[in-house]
């Protein structure tokens, strides 16, 4: 109970309190918001990585809370050290039946890789993932596709290491395994079918366009941009820089509007699968010079001509073993690969981690060479 010449003195003397209280809560909070940056780190804090001189704009920035986050699919990457062979030991070819890759291992090598495989790709199921429920005496049957796919991604994968050395190794030795892409999983991620037109009730350009897809990152640009340049080796170009410039998109002589937006479509997929922008292999000022590019352009080159090899030779012919329910839902075509189906979002897939190391088996077509 306050005395009563108080409460008169406050009916006499009204006071607005809120615009103090507004003032000494909004203080409070900044302070408070304050103390919990420096304590717990600033959540968009950004780095750049260089990528041209400076004062044109040629970075990359990250959230460093991004960069410094590990790829969470490295802890689950399951490897082993090979086996060095004295000589004289038994192979694989001499001692299981139908070994048409692989064979050249020896038994403990072989083993060790069949092993490894199985936790990369089908952890759950093990062996019988490509052999099925049968007697190891009976292994050597082709009976499953996802064994004869097996085989053909064997195939690849030596032919990647092998080949492909100047992309998958442009800054050090990294390398990919089946894991690169699968990740455990028994269908890789960001794999992807034909699905133009995506405008059923249109005809021509319009019907690979203006609806959000996964092939177009969810914009209104031609979904159909993996296809031209990933399967059919279209040639990545835009339309001329001048006006009114002579001859005819018509005539195969310029690139047309419409090249250019499925280029532009190519390019946003290609940054968005490797978690970068334009100037990580481009020139800001000059996009159109290739004089004038990064180096990570011609790894990124590279890189496209690779992709092309592997649908092309690889994963394309293989739309004959799949069955129905492993086909396109639009094209019944066989699934195919792009950058995102490595990468996964990262500059480097798996973050640069050096997954050939211990499997020389896979790193040649030829014998092995272990050390």
């Amino acid at each position: 109970m306050l005395p009563q010449w108080f409460n008169d003195w406050n009916r006499n003397n009204p006071t607005n309190v809120f615009g103090p209280g507004i003032i000494v809560g909004a203080v409070g909070g900044a302070i408070i918001v304050a103390v919990m940056l420096v304590a717990y780190g600033q959540p968009f804090a950004t780095q750049s990585m260089q990528t041209g001189p400076r004062g044109t704009g040629m970075s990359v920035p990250e959230f460093t809370k991004q960069v410094t986050k590990p790829d969470p699919t490295i802890e689950d990457y399951y490897t082993e050290e090979p086996y060095v062979p004295e000589g004289g030991e038994p192979l694989a070819k001499d001692i299981y039946q139908n070994v048409q890759v692989l064979g050249d291992l020896t038994e403990d090598n072989f083993n060790r890789l069949m092993t490894a495989m199985t936790l990369w790709v089908a952890g759950d199921e093990g062996c019988a993932y490509c052999h099925g429920d049968v007697d190891v005496e009976e292994y050597g049957e082709d009976t499953l596709y996802t064994k004869v796919v097996s085989r053909r991604m064997i195939q690849m994968t030596q032919n990647i290491n092998e080949g492909w050395g100047d992309h998958v190794n442009a800054n050090a030795e990294v390398g990919v395994t089946c894991y690169t892409c699968h990740r455990g999983e028994h269908v890789p991620s960001d794999i992807w079918f034909k699905i133009a037109p995506v405008n059923q009730s249109m005809a021509g350009w319009s019907a690979n366009q203006n609806r959000a897809t996964s092939i177009s990152q969810s914009t209104s640009l031609p979904s159909d941009a993996l296809e031209t340049y990933l399967l059919e080796y279209g040639t990545i170009a835009v339309h001329d820089l001048e006006s009114r410039v002579e001859g005819s998109p018509a005539g195969g002589e310029l690139p047309s509007i419409q090249d250019t937006e499925r280029t532009f479509s190519f390019m946003n997929y290609f940054d968005n699968s490797l978690g970068v922008n334009c100037v990580f292999c481009h020139n800001s000022r000059a996009f159109y010079d290739g004089s004038q590019v990064t180096a990570q352009w011609g790894t990124a080159s590279l890189g496209i001509a690779m992709v092309q090899e592997m649908n092309s030779d690889y994963l394309v012919p293989l739309a004959d073993v799949y069955p129905e329910e492993r086909l396109g839902p639009i094209h019944q075509d066989a699934p195919k690969a792009a950058c995102k189906t490595c990468h996964k979002g990262y500059q480097r897939p798996m973050q640069g981690l050096n997954v050939i190391a211990d499997w020389p088996e896979l790193a040649t077509t030829e014998a092995p060479v272990y050390e």
